[in-house]
């Protein structure tokens, strides 16, 4: 049997999960190979050398050799370690959404130079933004793009009529923005005219210009849930990041009315004590 020759590859690691006592397996994404999951002994270890060079939100140059089944890490070194992706919990929460994203929707050999570079691309600007949502709403509208899955914003998806701003719907079954009849016709949700002229804006614009985009609160949950149905249509299935999103925001605003409460008990207390 011919001996299998150990790889190269730069990748981003996407995901782990223990194995054993002390190994884990890494699941890296390669411009040129996709998703590769790969053994890395003893990283568990509290002296291993290894294991901060193969942390999730990471990118790195990779040696593999081919193990029994899956790929072995035989050295690893850090190009892009993005400590903000790991030091602030939102900017945490959506780069595992991307990287989930990409973890579900690619295959193992498969050469993925684009996608690679997008969420390269989206990770930097991820780390350095101010507005962390906006970079994965940017990521997805991309994403899209690259997966086939492109939503139509110039014509309605039932009737093929122009479409302007106002009074319009969005179908993610259909695949994109429904005109006022069909909508008034009962087909999509209301899509509103800041989300279009938005969804049209990160169409055409950078990430970086994208984040700079002011998005009061209504308009933010409109396009989430967009985004979502869409995303649901062609994973045929929900993110777990994004679960592990809206329990982090249920969380801030339960601690906020508790704050809120706590100083409102501690004003009526010193108005008593100085009656």
């Amino acid at each position: 049997m011919p001996r299998i020759r150990p790889i190269r590859t730069e990748a981003i690691v996407l995901r782990q999960r223990p194995l054993g006592d002390a190994d884990r397996i890494c699941v890296l994404f390669s411009p040129t190979r996709g998703r590769i999951e790969a053994v890395a002994k003893g990283v568990r270890k509290p002296l291993s050398k290894m294991s901060g060079h193969v942390e999730p939100l990471s990118r790195g140059q990779f040696g593999l050799a081919q193990g029994r089944s899956l790929y072995v890490v035989t050295d690893a070194q850090t190009l892009d370690p993005w400590p903000s992706l790991h030091d602030d919990v939102h900017r945490m929460t959506e780069a595992l959404a991307m990287a989930e994203l990409v973890d579900r929707s690619t295959d193992v050999d498969v050469s993925s130079g684009p996608l690679y570079q997008l969420l390269r691309h989206s990770l930097n600007a991820l780390a350095e933004t101010p507005s962390p949502p906006a970079i994965r709403w940017w990521f997805t509208l991309r994403f899209f793009d690259q997966q086939g899955y492109r939503p139509e914003l110039e014509v309605c998806v039932r009737c093929r009529a122009d479409v302007g701003p106002e009074a319009n719907g969005y179908s993610a079954v259909d695949g994109g923005v429904v005109c006022p009849n069909c909508h008034g016709a009962g087909h999509g949700q209301r899509l509103s005219s800041p989300v279009f002229r938005l969804l049209r804006y990160m169409r055409r614009s950078s990430a970086e210009s994208t984040a700079q985009v002011r998005v009061d609160a209504e308009a933010s949950a409109e396009l989430e849930r967009h985004l979502r149905l869409s995303l649901e249509q062609a994973l045929d299935g929900w993110l777990r990041s994004r679960g592990f999103a809206e329990d982090l925001a249920r969380a801030e605003t339960i601690g906020r009315s508790a704050v809120k409460s706590a100083a409102e008990r501690e004003r009526e207390e010193q108005h008593r004590a100085a009656i």
